[in-house]
């Protein structure tokens, strides 16, 4: 006995259009290749030595609120965890050991958000039971704020 067999239709619709990157996320991919190419050849676990320039280049270009915010994450990282170095990461100022992005500062700006982001990568010592967060909406820095961000940053590179 032969049997014909027919394809089932879809009806699932397909976008033709899909979507990709957007603008932001296109530029923020180009920042990181160029990041990566003048990246000194020295090995891996290298950090480059002028990156604290590039940092403070970078948050000088920012809009304020953000501006004035970046500077003084900077500082608070600096003073926190003097062992970490600034460097960009896909055009963010980023701090980092042995080569690791530990945390990192996103403005506003940046993918067109309503808020800037402190954020941690995995490879933050940041582990507390089996959920913890790993990025933080900035609007302003307040005291409390600071010192609570100093603590993170303390427990990240611990």
């Amino acid at each position: 006995m032969t049997d014909t067999y027919k394809s089932a239709t879809s009806t699932i619709a397909i976008d033709k259009a899909a979507e990709g990157f957007t603008n932001e996320e296109k530029a923020a991919m180009k920042e990181r290749a160029k990041e990566l190419k003048s990246a000194p050849r020295r090995g891996a676990g290298t950090d480059k030595p002028d990156g604290e320039s590039d940092v403070l280049a970078k948050i000088a270009e920012m809009a304020e609120p953000d501006r004035a915010m970046a500077e003084r994450l900077h500082a608070i990282i600096k003073a926190s965890a003097p062992d970490i170095s600034p460097r960009l990461w896909y055009g963010m100022p980023a701090y980092a050991r042995d080569g690791n992005v530990l945390c990192f500062f996103q403005d506003a700006r940046k993918f067109k958000t309503r808020y800037a982001t402190l954020g941690f990568s995995d490879k933050a010592n940041l582990d507390e039971g089996d959920m913890w967060p790993t990025t933080y909406a900035l609007t302003q820095l307040t005291a409390a704020d600071e010192a609570r961000i100093g603590a993170l940053v303390k427990k990240a590179t611990a």
